[in-house]
């Protein structure tokens, strides 16, 4: 038998603005929900035709950008280009400096491009090490179902009734799925012990918990679990008008201080001003940045 985990806190993902011109349903990195170790932050964005989010650095962390609908072209300064697109994912450590562009591709049908994106810290030793990148296609990612074929799981990352996704995706280890339940679906998915765990709720109402702990969460909620027990339990009531969707995620915390300053992630306020001196004067990790611009971020130049 495992133990469910209880609710922490659940609340409402607000939208407010990004980049340029973009939308985000904001998380985690709000007053909400800060150091949720190993997550810095979490959006779920909404980007529409002549936004997105042009040149702009890292230092520190990895990015994790799934697709749910429409396309995103990424450019860095190192001359890496890609495209991710519906059901895709990009992994990316931005160890010693990155600077990079996102930007949507308009859809035919003007409709945005939705995903998400999840910053998780790196571990001390690999704060400065070279940056990488890992595509995960949709087409690579496991996908079962289970309870009678009531609930579609897709395995990004971890492993869920026997069955592992890809293996070495990024540094901290993290699990990841994309879940829906439909009326009347139940499911019971185990998680490592100690490790932070939330579900972000995508699409539909979802109840968490088992017997007394039960609660329903909407759409656009971040629901935060305990850290004791080794699984969650989520279910779709059988009269449901629609089904539940759900982001569920997993990673080990690190056992080390973050400072932060926007998109460079230390643990120390010294290794914040260094990486901002580095920035500014192309150095240790920044050298390419020097004149650079991308060619999917021109369009958005002043």
């Amino acid at each position: 038998m495992t133990a469910p985990r209880a609710i922490h806190k659940a609340f409402l993902a607000k939208e407010q603005s990004e980049g340029v011109g973009a939308r985000v349903r904001r998380s985690i990195g709000t007053a909400s929900l800060r150091n949720f170790s190993p997550f810095l932050m979490l959006d779920h964005f909404s980007v529409s035709p002549g936004a997105g989010f042009p040149d702009h650095p890292h230092r520190g962390q990895e990015t994790v950008t799934y697709m749910l609908s429409g396309v995103a072209d990424h450019e860095d300064f190192a001359g890496n280009q890609g495209t991710i697109e519906e059901g895709d994912l990009q992994f990316m450590t931005a160890g010693r400096g990155i600077v990079h562009s996102e930007m949507p591709r308009p859809n035919k049908d003007g409709k945005p491009a939705v995903g998400m994106q999840l910053w998780v810290d790196l571990p001390e030793k690999l704060k400065l090490c070279e940056p990488r990148y890992r595509d995960l296609r949709a087409k690579e990612i496991p996908t079962i179902d289970v309870d009678g074929d009531k609930v579609n799981i897709k395995i990004i990352s971890g492993q869920s009734h026997g069955t592992d996704s890809v293996q070495d995706l990024a540094y901290t280890p993290v699990w990841m799925f994309d879940i829906t339940i439909r009326p009347g679906g139940k499911l019971t998915q185990e998680l490592p012990a100690g490790w932070n765990a939330f579900a972000y709720t995508l699409a539909g109402s979802t109840t968490f918990g088992a017997g007394e702990e039960q609660t329903t969460v909407g759409q656009y909620h971040n629901v935060v679990f305990q850290q004791q027990g080794d699984s969650i339990v989520a279910e779709v009531a059988k009269d449901a008008d629609e089904d539940g969707r759900i982001f569920l995620v997993a990673g080990q915390p690190l056992d080390q201080k973050v400072v932060q300053y926007g998109p460079f992630v230390l643990s120390s306020q010294e290794g914040v001003y260094q990486a901002m001196m580095d920035f500014q004067t192309n150095s240790n990790g920044f050298e390419r940045a020097k004149g650079w611009r991308s060619e999917i971020g021109k369009s958005m130049a002043h």
